[in-house]
């Protein structure tokens, strides 16, 4: 066995008490790195005794130091094998936390004491004198200052008392085990000293006079308190006299049950009855001419209160409330919810909002809500996503075939219709936007007719996909100069944004059924002329197509997403401070899957490669060309970096940023062709531009093949440059830019699909969307943009369902130069899948000097 310096230093490891089935073999058992100690109780004894005031010793040498020092005063005594109830409770109360239940610490006490009986047997009975090697307790003064403990027990069966309280008594300094305030009352000599009765008489009579049922205490071991005392003993104004007395009041562990609170949202119902199925006539079901409620569902260990119980948890003044399962303690944060009436109505964006994301703030606390009726089955509805989705039959009218992704489509997008909300239908280009809006409005098969809104590129595919897929629909243009909705009741309107603009007098003053944003991308700045006009149209359906609902920063899908659904996101700046900061410049993943999940139910996203949509399409085939500048372009790349990044250096603000992006375009036309810097008038173009020479070898290939090729320039004079260059290599091409009118528009389109000439150079604004052009299995884009979404829906001209071979992409930079910077600057927006960067030549305006030289300068390999 272990000495007693040995277990003194031992002191410091954690130490558990093993009972054995016979005493005497009962160990103490230090758990040292090195190995475990062993000792008896008697061995023990001793050392634990002296843990009380050690500074190193372990937490559990700490805890078994009161009943060591408990039982080394009964073996001096005594008493061991008889201890008085007094002393026994004393030892009882100082092992509560020995072991992981107060019985079972009080168990490990009195298995303690029993060792200690059997291994010392005359100290069990007999009083010892100093001379005896039996180890005495360390010598401890008297304890002179003390706290309280106020027990609270609820009584059931007694109509005018609710509890009955007991006090304990603490000494502060811990060298006493807790004790009740009669016995030491009542006894002269007791072991917590002559100090402890005068000052417990003295805080009763002053706590006396805050609360006056304390007074009993003196004289009684435990008093009954009706609910207005026991209420009162709780209230703040006794907080004060609480603490100067240290008092601690203490209920049982179960008064604290949590209360679940769920408000239940359900909407008004309307006085004719339950919700129908859609109807042009019938209100918006989130209108704003419906009104939502919520009731509060309160539950307390998953039972659900009654109305009695909730009535008597608002009208508490303490938060003490009997509930028909017991006791229990609220607080002053539910209360508030449970009896603010104000704030029972939900308007419905409020009511949409929280049935989509399952939460609801009120008074800054974000609660998970539950539906019920109606609007339940809404809820399940808008938060089914779209893999899951059971795919409509399609319209009997449609004359064609839907794919699976396309019914699917059309169940999402009925589903928004038939509640009078919008939508963005966000497929890539290609998979058919088109058909599942046309199967929509047969579905919906309203008496009013839908606005079809669109660039005027595409006013010739909408009125041809219509006579296809739809020949017994009537279409209407809108546009030109002998425009009109005379006799127009049904069908589909077409028109374009620019006449939006300048003839919302007439539009406006139709009731449409449905209104559609085709590219609404064209609407992403909600102060432009045509958004507002868009917003002012009279519908209770919106929706919106776009391939690319963010082009460059969130505050485009705001501009969409708040004409479609109004209000779901906030106010533009609301939406930037919650959202759009914290999401872009704070890279905030845990706001960008909140913002996934609140705006999942109105933007349904495909793209090509997803698995099951377009598995027919063929292959694509990227390939990136770094093209050396010749002489001529060197020469002038550095003359103007060297000449401007000195303007940059003197200059500051707007006329800096300004500069920079002057230099940007710039080097990009230089790159280009000299002769588009330059803007010279009849150059000569052969041999002076790197990407000319590569585009000529290409086109060459290519047109021998007898394949067909799209060239996209973000520059319409260099897109005219090079249409000369082609046209002097006799090559039969057409040039599509901003100034080409709808009737050439598809005029070139038929022809480029019916093979009758082989190049096609165009304008990436004028042509990167809206264009059918399968015809072509190459596409060049001889320079780039700043966002790879702008390349990639150019690139679905060619690419997308109809085309049967493989499409080869090929993307120009100049070698060393800002395109190489602009380029990684796109793969790096590639790279994570729908993240928001905010890229454009505003990015390099806020570079410093020496960022900027190293981007720009030319890089020689």
């Amino acid at each position: 066995m272990a000495t007693t310096r040995e277990l003194q230093i031992a002191l410091r490891h954690e130490v558990t008490f093993e009972p054995r089935d016979s005493p005497e073999n009962s160990r103490f058992v230090f758990h040292a790195p090195h190995g475990p100690i062993e000792a008896t109780a008697l061995e023990a004894v001793g050392p634990l005794s002296q843990g009380i005031r050690a500074m190193t010793v372990h937490a559990s040498t700490r805890m078994w130091a009161t009943p060591a020092i408990l039982a080394l005063r009964l073996m001096a005594s005594g008493n061991l094998a008889e201890p008085s109830p007094s002393d026994m409770n004393q030892i009882l109360e100082s092992a509560r936390k020995l072991a992981a239940t107060p019985a079972e610490g009080q168990r490990l006490a009195r298995d303690f004491l029993a060792s200690l009986t059997v291994e010392a047997p005359a100290a069990a009975t007999t009083p010892q004198r100093k001379s005896q090697p039996v180890p005495l307790a360390p010598k401890v003064r008297e304890p002179q200052t003390f706290s309280y403990r106020l027990l609270i027990d609820f009584v059931e069966d007694d109509s005018d008392h609710v509890a009955s309280l007991s006090l304990l008594v603490n000494a502060v300094d811990a060298t006493r085990a807790e004790t009740p305030a009669f016995e030491l009352l009542r006894q002269e000599n007791h072991h917590f000293g002559s100090a402890a009765g005068p000052a417990l008489r003295t805080m009763l009579a002053r706590f006396s006079d805050a609360w006056p049922p304390a007074h009993e205490l003196l004289t009684a071991e435990t008093i009954h308190v009706s609910l207005a005392e026991l209420e009162a003993l709780t209230a703040s104004a006794l907080r004060t006299s609480l603490l100067a007395n240290r008092i601690s009041v203490v209920f049982p562990d179960d008064l604290y049950r949590p209360l679940a609170v769920t408000p239940v949202i359900r909407r008004r119902e309307p006085s004719a009855g339950a919700f129908q199925p859609f109807d042009p006539d019938r209100p918006r079901a989130f209108g704003p001419e419906n009104l939502f409620t919520f009731d509060w569902r309160v539950t307390v260990d998953g039972q659900r209160l009654t109305d009695e119980e909730l009535e008597a948890i608002r009208t508490s003044m303490s938060g003490l409330v009997r509930l028909n399962s017991g006791w229990v303690m609220t607080n002053a944060e539910t209360q508030g919810l449970l009896t603010n009436e104000d704030q029972r109505t939900l308007d419905p964006i409020t009511a949409l909002r929280a049935s989509v994301t399952g939460t609801l703030n009120i008074d800054g606390r974000s609660l998970a809500i539950s539906t019920e009726g109606w609007l339940d089955e809404i809820r399940h509805k808008l938060t089914t996503v779209d893999r899951d989705l059971v795919a409509r039959v399609q319209p009997e009218a449609l004359n064609g075939t839907l794919r699976d992704y396309q019914r699917q489509g059309l169940t999402w997008l009925s589903q928004l219709a038939e509640l009078g909300l919008g939508g963005i239908l966000a497929d890539d280009m290609g998979l058919g936007k088109t058909i599942t809006l046309i199967s929509l409005y047969l579905h919906l098969d309203a008496s009013a007719p839908t606005l079809v809104v669109c660039p005027a590129s595409m006013m010739s595919t909408w009125e041809r996909e219509v006579a296809t897929f739809a020949p017994s629909v009537p279409v209407h243009r809108f546009h030109g100069p002998k425009r009109h909705l005379t006799d127009v009741k049904e069908g589909i309107v077409v028109t374009t944004y620019a006449t939006l603009r300048s003839s919302m007098a007439t539009l406006g003053e139709v009731g449409w059924a449905m209104v559609v944003a085709d590219e609404a991308q064209n609407v992403k700045n909600p102060r432009s002329a045509a958004a507002k006009a868009l917003r002012a149209l009279s519908t209770d359906i919106r929706m919106a197509l776009t391939g690319t609902p963010v082009e460059n920063h969130l505050g485009e899908l705001w501009a969409i997403l708040d004409w479609t659904t109004p209000g779901l996101l906030g106010s533009a700046e609301g939406f930037r401070r919650d959202w759009a900061r914290p999401i872009e410049h704070d890279h905030d993943a845990d706001r960008a899957v909140e913002l996934a999940q609140l705006i999942r139910p109105f933007v349904l996203r495909r793209r090509k490669h997803d698995p099951g949509i377009a598995p027919e399409l063929p292959e694509k085939i990227e390939t990136d060309h770094l093209v050396p500048l010749t002489k001529e372009q060197i020469a002038l790349y550095d003359a103007v970096v060297t000449a401007t990044m000195d303007q940059i250096a003197q200059a500051t603000g707007i006329q800096r940023r300004g500069l920079i992006i002057r230099l940007i375009t710039m080097l990009k036309q230089i790159c280009n062709h000299p002769a588009q810097y330059l803007r010279e008038e009849s150059p000569v173009l052969a041999k002076r531009s790197g990407k000319l020479q590569l585009l000529e070898e290409l086109v060459e290939e290519i047109v021998d093949e007898g394949q067909s090729v799209l060239i996209f320039t973000q520059y319409a004079q260099m897109g005219g440059l090079l249409g000369e260059r082609l046209a002097q290599l006799g090559v039969d091409y057409r040039f599509l830019h901003g100034g080409t009118t709808v009737t050439q528009r598809d005029v070139m389109m038929r022809d480029f699909q019916e093979a009758k000439f082989p190049v096609f150079v165009l304008s990436l604004k004028a042509a990167g969307t809206g264009l059918n052009l399968t015809q072509a299995e190459h596409v060049i884009h001889f320079d780039r943009w700043w966002n790879p979404a702008v390349e990639d829906q150019a690139t679905d001209r060619a690419h997308r369902i109809g085309q049967q071979r493989k499409v080869q992409v090929h993307r120009f930079m100049s070698e060393g130069t800002v395109e190489e910077a602009i380029a990684e600057l796109m793969e790096n927006k590639r790279a994570v899948a729908d993240a928001v960067v905010n890229s454009s030549e505003l990015q390099f305006t806020e570079l410093d000097d020496e960022q900027l030289a190293s981007i720009v300068a030319l890089r020689r390999r």
